[in-house]
């Protein structure tokens, strides 16, 4: 019965801001002289004004310039397959346009990102690496690009960072696991998984961790944690025993950072261009593109907002356990992830 009265709200709230929104986008009609049958101006939704709410399509391709011009192609939030402020695809779609475009002179790399999953880091590694090889990467560092994030920035020919910046963190995580087999045994829950191989279910929170079972894990971790280092050792020209002295796993301020070599300067992004431009680009003309992943927001979306400021949980199997806990049960990402935690 709570559920339907819930539903029955949800509706109503929904017809009401559908009914407010026409009336808003009618009256500015009415203003301009738009009555009496006139098509309404291009792109204009009843729906546009609902509040937070908003059916623009912001991930389509940029239009092309007519003139040369510098991408800053943002590298921001935790890398994955798809995320609030991050989207694989978009990321590689977005490399492809600019590679193929005669009016794009080169990519500046803005990373603001904590890192990511290890196949995601490495996908755009390697997208970027190739774009390299007939346009000039350049990176800069804002308040944070660790692990995954400074992976990807390995693709690049100079690196700046801000002076407040936090970078570095190169390790791995390769996998988060739980044992609640004692907590399951005290209050009598049982719990049996059928399958076949002593290890399938490694990791499951019913089973004990065996020795052997972290022995596979550990080996799978420190494979990824070998591929980042020898990636690094290659891109800053520094020995792979320095680089592995360095990576454990620990965040450098900008200054450590370029002191040990894992930056070329500190400074600010207009630092950074007219570095790119001396370098580069001296006396030509170019503007500079913007180019950030912005998630569309969809009308499910909008919906189960509305459903979360009534109070309705969005899992409710797991919405009376801690958000530790929950964060273990139900990983924000895939792992092994290069990937920084504070």
């Amino acid at each position: 019965m709570k559920k339907n009265k819930g539903l029955a709200v949800l509706i109503t709230i929904i017809i009401l801001a559908v009914g407010v929104s026409a009336f808003r986008v009618h009256k500015a009609w009415a203003a301009e002289g738009m009555e009496g049958g006139s098509p309404a101006p291009a792109g204009t939704s009843v729906l546009k004004d609902i509040p937070g709410f908003d059916f623009s399509f912001k991930n389509k391709k940029k239009p092309g310039t007519n003139h040369p011009y510098i991408a800053c192609l943002h590298i921001t939030g935790t890398i994955q397959p798809a995320g609030e402020t991050y989207n694989q695809d978009w990321l590689l779609d977005t490399i492809d346009d600019l590679e193929n475009d005669k009016n794009n002179l080169a990519i500046a790399l803005y990373v603001d990102s904590p890192g990511g999953t290890v196949y995601e880091s490495d996908e755009a590694y390697l997208r970027l690496l190739k774009y390299g090889e007939s346009k000039p990467v350049y990176a800069y560092f804002a308040s944070l690009a660790a692990s995954g994030g400074y992976y990807i920035a390995c693709s690049s020919k100079y690196i700046m960072a801000n002076r407040n910046c936090w970078t570095g963190s190169i390790g791995v995580i390769g996998g988060q696991f739980v044992d609640l087999t004692a907590l399951m045994d005290k209050y009598g829950i049982k719990s049996k998984t059928i399958h076949s191989g002593r290890n399938k279910t490694m990791g499951s929170y019913s089973e004990p961790f065996t020795k052997e079972q972290e022995e596979i894990m550990q080996a799978m971790c420190d494979e990824c944690y070998e591929q980042f280092t020898d990636i690094v050792a290659k891109s800053r020209k520094l020995p792979i025993g320095t680089v592995r002295k360095l990576a454990d796993g620990r965040v450098y301020t900008a200054r450590q950072a370029k002191e040990n070599k894992l930056i070329d300067e500190i400074g600010s992004w207009n630092d950074l261009l007219d570095v790119i431009a001396a370098k580069e680009f001296e006396d030509v003309y170019y503007e500079v593109v913007d180019y950030t992943y912005e998630q569309e927001k969809s009308f499910y979306k909008y919906l189960t907002g509305l459903a979360d400021k009534l109070g309705k949980s969005r899992a409710e199997g797991t919405a009376a356990l801690p958000s530790a806990v929950q964060k273990i049960i139900e990983p924000e990402i895939s792992y092994p992830a290069y990937l920084y935690r504070p």
